[in-house]
Order: structure tokens, then sequence, then C-alpha cells
């Protein structure tokens, strides 16, 4: 597209590298934005580099936050003995909707996944364990169905079982290969309600 804009090249060069956004949609995107007036162009760029700039992780769950610890982990009224282990955090903003849960949350920041280069050194299990040197009765294992998530909930259960701490899985109302963040309330909360003793 040498006969266009340098920017606009740029914008959907950036746009693209998106997860999710190809290069068709972010041409589409490029072409919304400049078409827009100048000041919702100005505010998008605004949010984009103040979340970039203000948004942290909750140094307790790994949770984005605006506050050094997310407004769940200083609910004093949450059961701190329980502990729902998500692999990012769309999972964990899933399970809040369904508004039944009433636990603490750890974001691992991902699954292990081998061919990806992402062992558990690379996800916060770390953290977790610490975590649980606390008075923790509880781990449910959220993580998706997917053969990654499978692998981190295998690996997670065999290294917590051994600190007398009851393990458990979301039931199987997640479909296999389904992605958390994508399923409907419902389907969370049964998955939540069956869980199983691991």
């Amino acid at each position: 597209m040498n006969f266009i804009s340098k920017d606009f090249e740029k914008l959907v060069e950036e746009l693209s590298s998106l997860p999710g956004v190809g290069i068709k949609s972010a041409g589409r995107l490029a072409f919304h934005i400049i078409n827009e007036p100048i000041e919702k162009s100005e505010a998008l760029a605004n949010a984009i580099k103040n979340a970039a700039k203000n948004v942290k992780h909750c140094k307790i769950c790994n949770m984005i936050t605006d506050d050094e610890v997310c407004s769940i982990c200083k609910n004093e009224i949450r059961n701190k003995k329980i502990i729902m282990v998500v692999e990012n955090d769309r999972d964990l903003i899933a399970y809040e909707k369904v508004g039944k849960y009433k636990g603490l949350y750890h974001v691992l920041g991902g699954a292990i996944s081998p061919l990806l280069g992402i062992g558990p050194n690379e996800l916060k299990i770390k953290e977790l364990l610490k975590r649980l040197t606390q008075d923790v009765e509880e781990v449910i294992l959220a993580t998706n169905s997917s053969i990654e998530g499978e692998a981190t909930a295998t690996y997670l259960a065999k290294i917590i079982k051994p600190l007398n701490i009851k393990v458990s899985r979301i039931a199987s109302g997640v479909p296999v290969g389904g992605d958390i963040e994508n399923i409907d309330e419902v389907t969370l909360f049964r998955a939540y309600e069956g869980r199983v003793e691991i």
C-alpha cells in the first residue's frame, strides 16, 4: 500500500499486531479512526496511553487494578480461605459476572504450553504457593478446558496436594477447547457448582 499515507500504514501495522486483529480488520479500524473527529481519535489515544501507563497488577492476586491491591483482595467480606486459580484477567471477570463466587482469585498469567515456551516459571505459580502458606482450605482450579489448561491444572494439583489443601477442578460444564471468557454465566455457574475434588 505504498500509495497510501505512511502514517496510515503505520496505524494499520500497529493495529494488526493486536491479538485477533488481522490485516483486513486493522484496515477497517484504521479507516474508522481517521474518519472520526480528531477529538475522538485523541480520546482513544489518551485512553490507550493512560491504561498502558497507569494500570498495574495486584500484588496479591495479579489481577489488573489501579491500586497496589485490587478491590477483590481488599474486600473483607470475601472468603479468604478459598482461592480460585484462573489463567487470565478475562476469566476472573467472567466468574465475577456470575456473582456467586465469594472467595479470592489468583491469576496465573497464562497456561503451561511447551510449544510456546511457557513453563511453570513463566506463570505466577511461586506467588500462588506463597499465598497457600496462609490459612487456605481450598484451591479451585478454573483453568480452561484446553490441552494447556488441563496440563496446568494437573501440574498445580500435583504440587498443591502435598500441602494438605483441598484441590478441586471446575466441572465439565465448560466445553473442551472452550475459553472461559466466552461462556455464558449459567454454564459458568454450573461448572463452579459441580466442581470435583482432584
